[in-house]
């Protein structure tokens, strides 16, 4: 079974891709929806959360505190890195199980942090999604209540820690180029 990672930053288009891939009828692993599960429900990756950054990091009802880590660890490097060791981990644990379970080839697996994750040794192939930043920071600001500034930290706390790769695929979701046939070209080619 072919494994086929669909990356890119932040508001560049990821979920697009993964819903029509969804829509065709095809699996995707969401890792950061699939992360948010996992940080609630996984008991032991709640234990190293709350070893790492306090009781904080969860409300009084158990909720995880998402704004408040975000606030902590974007604006400390260090912290991010040591969270994401420990979330990492959790959800490459949970794709292998989730893999097991499917009989579609290809699977798509849509992550921003491909190499940072582990992910780069469980793939196949590489799809990279871009758009121009001024559309990433408009995406993200129409969905989310973050600034522009909080939005332009994030895309390059993620191009510090990702790079690209010399045979990945580019997917241009710019609003110009329609993003339906450069898909079906490459599900034809991975076929």
């Amino acid at each position: 079974m072919r494994r086929v990672i669909i990356t890119g930053g932040i508001g560049s288009g990821k979920s697009m891709v993964s819903q029509m891939l969804q829509v065709m009828g095809y699996p995707v692993y969401d890792c950061d929806s699939q992360a948010m599960r996992l940080i609630h429900e996984d008991e032991q990756l709640r234990c190293e959360i709350i070893s790492l950054l306090g009781p904080q990091a969860y409300d009084a009802r158990g909720c995880y505190n998402r704004q408040w880590v975000s606030e902590q660890v974007f604006a400390n490097p260090d912290l991010l890195k040591r969270l994401n060791a420990c979330v990492h981990p959790a959800v490459v644990r949970d794709i292998e199980r989730w893999a097991e379970r499917q009989s579609s080839d290809p699977i798509f697996i849509e992550t921003a942090l491909l190499r940072q994750s582990g992910l780069i040794v469980m793939t196949d192939d590489i799809w990279r999604v871009t758009s121009p930043e001024p559309l990433r920071i408009a995406r993200v600001q129409r969905r989310s209540a973050l600034t522009e500034q909080q939005v332009r930290q994030r895309i390059i706390a993620q191009q510090l820690r990702e790079e690209s790769y010399p045979d990945e695929h580019v997917l241009v979701n710019d609003e110009r180029k329609p993003l339906l046939p450069q898909i079906l070209h490459l599900i034809t080619n991975e076929e």
